[in-house]
């Protein structure tokens, strides 16, 4: 079609409909009761290591949402234990939402990618057969040079899973938090202040995905 036939035809639509063309998205979800059950499957990132237990991610969420969240943050684990212990948690309880936050040990270890990318693939799986809300929370590469100048980035295959598996990516949060070193408590973990930026951090994303 020609330019100029095609501004002839843009000119009788309404600037409204345009801009609703233009920036066409999906469809927000619902958004979550206000008591929802959560669960979140995690490392020491989830757990808290670095900082008292009312002062993990997890807690504070709860406290910004008013959800009722399970921490199922473990020390050490990886993505291989977290596909382990993730059937039993979810038969155990009903819940109205996941979080998944897992993978910086397989990169610290030195795990291949690859299998990293199927077990959190196989945790969106079964995580999105027992709730459509699923949130995969994207861990930052190992990166001593990077860390210590402030710029942390995800690991690329954190995306990736998201978008195949339908699950919501939460981007750049703990990236941002582990970048600034006022923030944590060793190389490698928040302290209070940081878990409480990740909480607030996490809730406006969950909030903008109209998860509340």
């Amino acid at each position: 079609m020609k330019r100029r036939h095609l501004l002839h035809l843009l000119a009788g639509v309404p600037a409204a409909a345009l801009v609703a063309a233009c920036g066409k998205r999906k469809p927000s979800a619902a958004a979550l009761k206000s008591d929802a059950r959560v669960l979140a499957l995690g490392d020491s990132l989830t757990f808290g290591y670095g900082a008292p237990p009312e002062a993990a991610w997890p807690v504070k969420l709860g406290e910004l949402t008013g959800w009722q969240i399970e921490n199922a943050g473990l020390n050490g684990d990886t993505s291989a234990g977290a596909l382990e212990r993730l059937p039993p948690l979810l038969a155990a309880g009903s819940y109205d939402a996941v979080l998944i936050g897992i993978g910086g040990n397989d990169m610290l270890r030195g795990v291949s990618p690859a299998a990293t990318r199927e077990n959190l693939a196989a945790l969106v799986s079964q995580a999105r057969a027992h709730t459509p809300y699923v949130a995969l929370l994207a861990t930052p590469s190992p990166d001593a040079m990077r860390a210590a100048v402030g710029s942390l980035s995800d690991a690329l295959f954190y995306e990736e899973v998201a978008k195949s598996g339908q699950a919501l990516l939460v981007a750049n949060v703990y990236s941002s938090v582990l970048s600034d070193a006022s923030l944590r408590s060793d190389r490698i973990h928040a302290n209070a202040e940081g878990y409480a930026r990740v909480a607030q951090q996490l809730a406006d994303q969950l909030k903008a995905a109209g998860w509340r």
